[in-house]
């Protein structure tokens, strides 16, 4: 009969008369059923069941405090499909019966009890346990592998964006330092506002695809060293439409969605007056206005074919004059106060991409 009932399945028999606990006990042995915890003390019963994994409980109704109405309404909260209870009461009556079934058990049984109808309800609702048991086995390691593929997802897309990134940079005939340290100086401005971890992470990661739109621009235009023409400036200035383009997939993730953010709005100016779009204030996405204060703070820092670096003072003087023109004022502020802690995440190498 219980041939199909995995072995360790654990049976609690709570019953204040200790022949009705003798009883069950002994057929339910017969039938292989080992793991079986018998309480005639109705409070010691109660507590193991709160503290312990268990598959089906043998419940008496009538018996000192707590009594078995007393115990369903303890154990309320459980699964009833994992942990089922079936009464075994003297108790009758149908409103007995309606109160118990109401409270949560999930079979009644009157005494005096036919054995072989008891050992056929316990083993529907062991087999019930089991199937329960089972399914949510099978969705936890449903939801590890959901979680495993999730993770592997995400790397796809942060080795797509990397890739991107270099690409961008190998055009624009930089070493790649610009883009990773713009990365590093947006998440550590972000902490300093307070933004969530996870999310000073994800501009940690999205912050360098910020130029990416580069790679649709001629080459005769990234690499000029002397001043653009309209024309040339106009073409330039399409970079982050086309980064825009490349980034953003609305089947994609909150990485490339910030990425995309980034590269559409890291050129638009406080005042109203940057592009593409002439956003202004607000408007602007705060990941964008972050990483215009570090892209512009970095390129000045950096040697250009146009200009030499400019020192720090110099540096940090014009963030302060475009406060409120070109940068966010807030942010600005802020920024000034980390400038040298941006500075040492600022190990200065090499020539940093053009930022016209």
């Amino acid at each position: 009969m219980f041939s199909t009932i995995r072995g360790d399945a654990v049976i609690v028999i709570i019953d204040d008369v200790a022949t009705n606990i003798l009883l069950l006990e002994s057929c339910l042995r017969a039938f292989n059923l080992q793991h079986i915890q018998t309480f005639s003390n109705s409070a010691e019963g109660l507590e193991w069941c709160r503290n312990h994994d268990w598959d089906l409980l043998l419940l008496d109704l009538d018996m000192p405090a707590p009594n078995g109405f007393d115990i369903l309404d303890a154990l309320q909260a459980r699964d009833r499909t994992a942990s089922s209870i079936i009464i075994i009461t003297a108790l009758d009556d149908p409103h007995s019966r309606r109160i118990g079934l109401e409270k949560g058990a999930n079979d009644y049984i009157c005494k005096p009890i036919d054995m072989p109808e008891v050992l056929l309800r316990v083993r529907c609702c062991l087999l019930l346990a089991q199937s329960s048991r089972l399914l949510q086995l099978a969705k936890q390691e449903l939801e590890v592998k959901v979680e495993q593929r999730t993770a592997q997802l995400q790397e796809s897309y942060r080795a797509m964006l990397r890739s991107l990134s270099r690409a961008a940079s190998y055009r624009d005939n930089d070493t790649g330092d610009h883009i990773d340290r713009i990365g590093q100086s947006a998440a550590l401005l972000a902490r300093k506002i307070g933004m969530p971890a996870s999310w000073c992470d994800l501009i940690r990661q999205a912050a360098p695809m910020h130029d990416v739109g580069k790679i649709g621009v001629a080459d005769s235009i990234l690499q000029k060293a002397g001043p653009l023409t309209d024309e040339e400036r106009a073409q330039m200035q399409t970079h982050p439409r086309i980064g825009y383009a490349i980034l953003h997939d609305p089947l994609g993730s909150g990485l490339t969605d910030m990425a995309a953010e980034i590269s559409l709005g890291h050129h638009e100016k406080w005042d109203g007056t940057g592009y593409p779009s002439g956003l202004k204030g607000e408007d602007i996405p705060l990941s964008a206005r972050i990483v215009a204060l570090c892209d512009v703070f970095d390129a000045l820092r950096m040697v250009r074919p146009y200009k030499p670096a400019w020192d720090i003072e110099a540096a940090t003087t014009y963030i302060k004059e475009n406060a409120g023109s070109h940068f966010d004022p807030v942010l600005s502020d802020v920024f000034c106060e980390i400038i040298h802690e941006v500075e040492k995440l600022n190990s200065i190498q090499g020539k940093c991409m053009d930022d016209r």
